[in-house]
C-alpha cells in the first residue's frame, strides 16, 4: 500500500519511476487509513482545538518553528487533507482552504497586496469578484483596471509601475473567454509580478494554470470540486515558483511584526507565501473552512474525473443543439467548431471546454423569462458545477451589482442566459430546453400580433 507522500512524488520501483495517473491522485493524495483506527475513509476532525504534549512544543509550534495543529481556524486535520489534494492536483506546492471561493480570493489577494498597488484583471469576470476588487478593495487604497482579457495588448497597456498583480479566470463567467495563459503569465512575469488565475469552471481536470505559468491558482470549491451544492468553501494552491523577495512584495517578504520579525520568504522558501496565507491571514481574518464542508469536498475530488467527462460531453451536445436555432442569436462556448476560443481550447483545456457557457435569447427579458419558468430539469438557482443542471438571467442576479458598460464588457445582454450543464441524460436536457425556447418564441410572436 502507498502512502499520501508517494502521490507527491513520483515513487522509485525496480524498473524507475512511476508516477501516478491523476484518476489515483484525485483518490489517494492527501490521505492515508487513519492510523488510530484504520478507518479508509478520511475521519471528520470536528474538534475546535488540539491537546499539546508539553509547553515547549506549544511553543514551538505558535512560534511556527515545528509544524504542528494549534488551533481549528488555523488548521485541521480533514480540511488538510483536502489542501493537500488539490494542491497535488494542481502541480502546486501547497494550498490552504477556506469558508467561501470568494473568502479565498480576498484571502490570496490581501496576503500579497498594500495600500497603493494596483491590479489589472480581466472584465470577465464572476460579477462577485468584480465587486471585490473594484469596492471592497478600493477601501484598501488598491487600484484596478480591467482589460479586454482577449486583448494581449489591452494587458500590455494597463501595467503600471505600481502593478503588483495580473488576475484572470480560465474560462470567463459567464462570456466563456478562454484566457491564454501562457501570453498573460508572460507579461506578469516580464514586471516581476504573479498571474494569479480563478480555475473553477475548469477544475483542475480540464486545465492546470500553473503548468501554463500561473503562480496562484483559486478554487470556489462550491461549484465542481464538490459537484453535488452541498457545501460552500474555496482554496488557493501557490506554484512556489514566483520570487517574493524581488523587492515589489514587502507585505510578504519584509519581517512581520505579527510573528516577532519573521520573513516568511525567507524562512519557509517556496512554501512562504501559504505559510503566511495561513498563519496570518487566515488566522486574522477567520473564514476557516468547516471539517464537515471538507470532508465532502474530498468525496467530490474522487469522483471528479468521471463527472467533468460526462459534463463536458453533455455540454457539448447542449450547445450544439442551441447553435443555430431560430431562437437563440449566439453561443458562447469554446467548444463549438466555430468559437474565436477554439484554439486556446484545444491548447489548455484539451479534454474539454467545460460545463458552463451562456447563449442570448432572442426576445430579451420577457423571452427570458418565459423560458426559464417553464424548464422542469434545469433549476433556476445562483450557482453551477452542480450533478443537476442548472440556469440563470446573469443580468439580474449574479451580475447585478455591475454597470450596463460592465455588463457589456463582460458579454451580458438583457437576453443572455447562463447554463451550468449537469449530469443527467442529454435527451431529456435537449427535451427540456425545446419546451423553454417553444415558450419564449411565444412571446415573440405575441409581441408581433401585437405591433401589427
Amino acid at each position: 500500500m502507498f502512502d499520501d507522500d508517494d502521490l507527491i512524488d513520483p515513487v522509485q520501483e525496480d524498473e524507475g519511476l512511476h508516477t501516478f495517473g491523476f484518476d489515483t491522485r484525485a483518490i489517494h493524495a492527501g490521505q492515508r487509513p487513519d492510523p488510530t483506527t484504520g478507518a479508509r475513509a478520511l475521519p471528520i476532525y470536528q474538534t475546535t482545538s488540539y491537546v499539546f504534549e508539553n509547553a515547549d512544543m506549544a511553543a514551538a509550534y505558535f512560534n511556527l518553528q515545528e509544524y504542528g495543529n494549534t488551533y481549528a481556524r488555523i488548521m485541521n486535520p480533514t480540511v488538510a487533507a483536502f489542501e493537500e489534494r488539490v494542491a497535488n492536483l494542481e502541480g502546486g506546492v501547497g494550498g490552504v482552504a477556506f469558508a467561501s471561493g470568494l473568502a479565498a480570493q480576498s484571502a490570496a489577494l490581501f496576503t500579497m497586496l498594500m495600500p497603493g498597488d494596483h491590479v489589472v484583471a480581466s472584465r470577465a469576470l464572476y460579477g462577485g469578484t468584480t465587486t471585490q476588487l473594484k469596492h471592497l478593495f478600493r477601501k484598501l487604497s488598491v487600484e484596478l483596471t480591467v482589460v479586454d482579457p482577449d486583448d494581449l495588448s489591452a494587458w500590455r497597456a494597463a501595467i503600471r509601475p505600481n502593478t503588483k498583480l495580473l488576475y484572470g479566470e480560465t474560462i470567463g463567467n459567464p462570456g466563456g473567454n478562454v484566457l491564454d495563459i501562457e501570453a498573460v503569465a508572460g507579461l506578469a512575469h516580464g514586471i516581476g509580478a504573479p498571474l494569479m488565475i480563478d480555475n473553477t469552471f475548469a477544475s483542475p481536470y480540464l486545465c492546470r494554470p500553473i503548468e501554463w505559468g500561473a503562480d496562484i491558482v483559486v478554487h470556489s470549491a462550491t461549484k465542481f470540486i464538490g459537484g453535488h451544492g452541498t457545501s460552500i468553501g474555496g482554496v488557493v494552491v501557490e506554484a512556489g515558483k514566483f520570487n517574493w523577495s524581488n523587492g515589489r512584495y514587502p507585505v510578504v517578504a519584509d519581517p512581520s511584526p505579527a510573528y516577532h520579525g519573521l520573513a516568511f520568504h525567507e524562512t519557509f522558501g517556496v512554501y512562504g507565501y501559504v505559510t503566511k496565507l495561513r498563519t496570518e491571514t487566515l488566522r486574522d481574518l477567520g473564514a476557516a473552512m468547516s471539517p464537515f464542508n471538507a470532508f465532502l469536498f474530498m468525496l467530490g475530488l474522487e469522483t471528479l474525473p468521471l463527472r467533468m467527462q460526462r459534463h463536458v460531453e453533455n455540454a457539448q451536445g447542449v450547445a450544439e443543439f442551441l447553435y443555430g436555432h431560430p431562437m437563440v442569436e449566439g453561443v458562447r462556448y469554446g467548444g463549438l467548431a466555430g468559437s474565436p476560443y477554439r484554439p486556446l481550447v484545444k491548447k489548455y483545456l484539451p479534454g474539454g471546454a467545460g460545463a458552463v457557457f451562456s447563449f442570448d435569447l432572442r426576445g430579451g427579458r420577457e423571452a427570458g423569462v418565459a423560458f426559464i419558468e417553464t424548464l422542469q430539469l434545469w433549476s433556476h438557482l445562483a450557482n453551477v458545477g452542480d450533478a443537476k443542471s442548472l440556469v440563470i438571467h446573469p443580468a439580474s442576479t449574479t451580475h447585478r451589482q455591475l454597470t450596463d458598460e460592465e455588463l457589456a464588457g463582460a458579454g451580458i445582454s438583457a437576453g443572455t442566459i447562463r447554463l451550468s450543464v449537469g449530469l443527467e441524460t442529454l435527451d431529456d436536457l435537449i427535451w427540456d430546453l425545446e419546451r423553454g425556447l417553444a415558450a419564449a418564441r411565444r412571446v415573440v410572436e405575441s409581441r408581433q400580433e401585437v405591433r401589427a
